[in-house]
C-alpha cells in the first residue's frame, strides 16, 4: 500500500536561518523526520526567528521514500540559493550516483557561504560534490570503509557521533543525526534551546562517546543476558557502594575469572569500565536536575567518594568539570 504525503514548509512568520532539506527518489525517512522535527517542527516558545523550514525536491515526483510512501513538494533546486543550512537526510544508497543538477547546487551553495550538513549515508552526496576533500567527515560505521576507499582525500572517522568542520557537518549512524542537529541549535541559539529541544524529543541534550559502542560485537547468549541481568539492575541501584569482582561474582554463582569473561560478553565492556560509565551518567542526571545538591553529596550518591575524584573523570571523559557541566546543562 502506498500513502501519499506532501511536505509543507512550517509558518512563513518567521525570520529566522532557512533550513533546507533534501528529498530524493528513495527518501530516507526517519533522517528527513529527524530534520523535521528539530527545525521543521512548529515550536512557538523559540519565538520568531526560530528556523524557517523547506523541503527541496532533488527530482521530478511524486517520489517514492521508504516505508511505503510517496512525497510530494513544493519546493526544488533553485530554493538552495538562498539556504542558509542544507541537510542531506541519507541517501538510497552509499554508491547509488549523485544527479550531477544537485552536485552543482550545493557547490554553489558553499560557494557562497551557506552550510551543508548530512546525515548518516548522506555523505555520499557531500563526498560526491567534493566538499569534503581535504576534510574530516564521519558516517554510520558500516559505510566509512566505503567513502574513504572511494574518496581518499577525506579523513574518515568512523568513530564519532558528528563532525563539525565549520560549514560542512556530517553525522554518524541514523539517530546520530539528533545529536548534530541538536549541536547545530546550541550554535545558533545557545545551551537553553538545545536543551528545550532535546527535552521534548526526549533524548539526552548531547552524548559523550561515540559509535565504537555500536560497532557489530558477537550477540551473548539468551541465558546469560537473562542471568545477568537482574544483577546489572542490582549494580545500577547501588552506584554509592562498593561493588567488588568477588562479591558480585558470588551473587551469580560464578568463578571470578567466568564471571569478568562473561560480563565483558554481555555488556561490550570490563566490570570497571561498566561501573564508571553507570557513575557518570548518574551523576550527570543529578547535576542536570538537583540543582540543590552539593558536589560533595553527588559524587557520594554516584560512587565516587569525593569531588576531586568525581572531576578527574568528567574532565577525562567528558572534556569538562561537574561545576561547568551543571552550569550548561543543569534546569
Amino acid at each position: 500500500m502506498t500513502i501519499g504525503v506532501k511536505i509543507m514548509p512550517n509558518a512563513a512568520s518567521l525570520t529566522g536561518p532557512k533550513v533546507a532539506v533534501l528529498v530524493y527518489d528513495g527518501l530516507c525517512t526517519f533522517e528527513f523526520g529527524i530534520a523535521y522535527e528539530v527545525f521543521g517542527l512548529p515550536r512557538p516558545e523559540m519565538g520568531a526567528d526560530w528556523y524557517r523550514f523547506l523541503a527541496c525536491a532533488i527530482e521530478p515526483g511524486p517520489l517514492m521514500a521508504a516505508g511505503g510512501l510517496s512525497v510530494t513538494v513544493d519546493g526544488g533546486l533553485e530554493d538552495l540559493a538562498d539556504a542558509d543550512l542544507i541537510v542531506v537526510p541519507g541517501w538510497r544508497a552509499i554508491d547509488a550516483p549523485v544527479p550531477e543538477g544537485l552536485v552543482d547546487a550545493l557547490r554553489a551553495a558553499h560557494a557562497r557561504g551557506a552550510r551543508v550538513m548530512s546525515l548518516c549515508s548522506g555523505v555520499a552526496v557531500l563526498a560526491a560534490a567534493g566538499l569534503l576533500d581535504g576534510r574530516r567527515a564521519t558516517t554510520h560505521w558500516r559505510y566509512a570503509a566505503s567513502i574513504a576507499a572511494r574518496y581518499p582525500g577525506i579523513t574518515v572517522d568512523a568513530d564519532v557521533l558528528y563532525m563539525d568542520e565549520g560549514r560542512i557537518l556530517t553525522a554518524a549512524g541514523s539517530a546520530a543525526g539528533i545529536d548534530l542537529c541538536l549541536h547545530v541549535v546550541r550554535g545558533d541559539f545557545g545551551t537553553e534551546a538545545a536543551n528545550s529541544v532535546a527535552r521534548r524529543l526526549v533524548v539526552p541534550p548531547h552524548r559523550e562517546g561515540g559509535q565504537a559502542q555500536f560497532i557489530h560485537a558477537p550477540v551473548p547468549e539468551a541465558r546469560e543476558g537473562v542471568r545477568l541481568g537482574p544483577l546489572l539492575d542490582w549494580m545500577r541501584a547501588r552506584l554509592d557502594e562498593e561493588q567488588s569482582i568477588s562479591m558480585l561474582a558470588k551473587r551469580v554463582g560464578m568463578s571470578q575469572r567466568t564471571f569478568q569473561r562473561r560480563f565483558e560478553t554481555t555488556t561490550g565492556s570490563s566490570v570497571g569500565e561498566w561501573l564508571l560509565v553507570e557513575r557518570l551518567r548518574h551523576a550527570r542526571q543529578l547535576l542536570e536536575t538537583k540543582g540543590d545538591a552539593s558536589l560533595d553529596d553527588i559524587a557520594i550518591a554516584s560512587g565516587f567518594g569525593t569531588p576531586a575524584t568525581m572531576r578527574h573523570h568528567f574532565r577525562r571523559r567528558l572534556g569538562t568539570t561537574p561545576g561547568a557541566y551543571r552550569k550548561t546543562f543543569g534546569e
